[in-house]
């Protein structure tokens, strides 16, 4: 991963990253507010020898006061020190107890002692400290002293007396409080990770570019209201989304497929916008004076007719099954040179009659009249429709659901089109998010009105010129201009 990819899932998660340093930080503070203060009170104590005059002896005696040091600090926590301390001020508890709140030490290659005591009493921490160097000292004085001595030749003198501290030195809420909010930022940044490596949804184009090498050819906004207004391009042209599909129709242009010019339109599973985005493809490419022939060939929950308010009752079954001609139920639609097929009835064999001889011929006289061929297919993977239908037109156009699709969905839905030999001419990531790290550049900054009609902007793609359509009149239905049918050639099935 590079460092890109990890200032993108810090941004995609930033809120979890959020609360669990927040968290970190209330769970420090609580645990500081309920610990009771601690005040800690300190005595010195100088260590020295009762040595001669000379140089010699007075080395002699520093020596041996220095390696006594150590012993002494660590005979400061022991009860022969500790329990006369307890006897002396009453305290209840014994000298082990009392060790846990004494911290004896000593500088490096010093003769001094420190003896520190913590308790909730900060009168009491100073009595504590003073009493146990007056202990140590009285101890040390004892176990020192010989037989055949007066005077120890180790005296410890205090030289510096506990006072009541006025601040506890625990709970330190400042340093808990840092502490928290790390613990809490590194918790968050785990979490964010973890959830970057189990992440298996295809989220973006390089999500994409790992898995084939296929281009992305289109990348369709999010809309709210995409159910409310599917033909998005009929309904407001100068939409965002609308540009997408006009980005998306240019793409389509470039794309070299041996001079092929039908795509099947398709997805891994329901749901993923692909009839939705043939429509707009359809509509984008007539706007740009493309022929364009719209073939609802999903044979089991057809919706171009749906979706374009026309009469779905009779098409491409009837045409496979030999019951009608092309010019009898294709249907010119707006004002755009753009025909529609609807699926007509639903028959018990889709997967027989889109992968027949029949279909194919039909393909291929519609290629040779339009300029464009688009077939709204089934999604991939629950059946095998699509995948037949690729096999007879030029590429499959695979939609993908941005965040919704998983890899291994995707993965399948290319392994079903390899299967059969299709190829893949793109793949166009839909509901793609327009915030946030996963966004694509969308909003421009600046609006259109300054540029008039959009069908002059449209005139900048230089598309060729329509071809003209055969007087031949079909049946006057919903959606479509009287007197206005599509131009078809002479075959056995039109």
């Amino acid at each position: 991963m590079e460092l890109s990819d990890y200032i993108r899932i810090l941004r995609k998660n930033w809120l979890v990253i959020v609360a669990t340093t927040l968290i970190g930080i209330a769970v420090a503070a609580g645990y500081s507010l309920t610990r009771t203060p601690m005040f800690e009170a300190s005595s010195r104590v100088f260590v020295s020898t009762q040595a001669g005059g000379t140089v010699a002896e007075l080395q002699q005696g520093g020596s041996f006061a220095l390696q006594r040091v150590g012993t002494y600090v660590q005979l400061a926590e022991t009860p022969i020190v500790l329990n006369p301390v307890i006897a002396e001020l009453d305290l209840d508890g014994t000298a082990d107890s009392l060790a846990a709140q004494i911290t004896a030490s000593s500088p490096l290659n010093s003769f001094l002692i420190d003896i520190s005591v913590q308790d909730a009493d900060p009168v009491q921490a100073a009595d504590l400290a003073n009493a146990v160097a007056a202990s140590l000292t009285a101890a040390v004085e004892q176990i020192e002293m010989r037989t055949d001595q007066q005077q120890s030749p180790v005296q410890l003198t205090r030289v510096k007396d506990a006072l009541a501290p006025t601040n506890p030195v625990s709970p330190n809420v400042p340093l808990n409080l840092v502490l928290g909010a790390l613990v809490g930022l590194a918790l968050g940044i785990g979490i964010a990770v973890l959830r970057a490596v189990l992440d298996n949804k295809v989220r973006s184009s390089r999500d994409v570019e790992a898995m084939t090498d296929r281009p992305v050819i289109g990348a369709i906004p999010f809309d709210p209201k995409a159910k409310e207004r599917p033909l998005i391009l009929d309904a407001d042209p100068h939409n965002t989304r609308s540009e997408a599909f006009r980005a998306l129709r240019t793409n389509l242009q470039f794309l070299e497929m041996d001079g092929g010019h039908s795509f099947v339109v398709t997805s891994s599973l329901p749901s993923e916008g692909k009839s939705t985005t043939a429509l707009n493809l359809a509509l984008a490419l007539a706007d740009a004076g493309k022929r364009v022939a719209l073939l609802d060939t999903d044979l089991r929950k057809p919706k171009v007719a749906e979706y374009l308010g026309i009469e779905g009752g009779a098409g491409l079954t009837d045409v496979l099954i030999g019951r009608a001609r092309v010019a009898d139920v294709m249907l010119p639609w707006g004002k755009r040179p753009l025909y529609v097929l609807p699926a007509g009835k639903i028959p018990p064999n889709p997967s027989e009659l889109l992968g027949s001889k029949q279909m194919g011929q039909l393909l291929d006289a519609l290629g040779k009249e339009f300029d464009v061929v688009l077939c709204d297919a089934p999604p991939l993977l629950p059946v095998t429709d699509a995948a037949i239908l690729g096999r007879s037109t030029t590429g499959a156009i695979v939609i993908v659901s941005a965040g919704r699709t998983t890899v291994n969905q995707l993965g399948g839905a290319f392994d079903a089109l390899d299967t059969v030999g299709a190829k893949i001419a793109g793949v166009v990531l839909t509901m793609v998010p327009t915030r946030g790290p996963d966004a694509y550049g969308y909003g421009y900054g600046y609006g259109y009105g300054g540029y008039g009609d959009y069908a002059a902007a449209a005139a900048a793609d230089k598309p060729a010129p329509p071809k003209p359509a055969a007087p031949k009149a079909g049946p006057s239905r919903r959606g479509t201009q009287p007197g206005a049918a599509p131009a078809t050639p002479d075959g056995p099935l039109l």
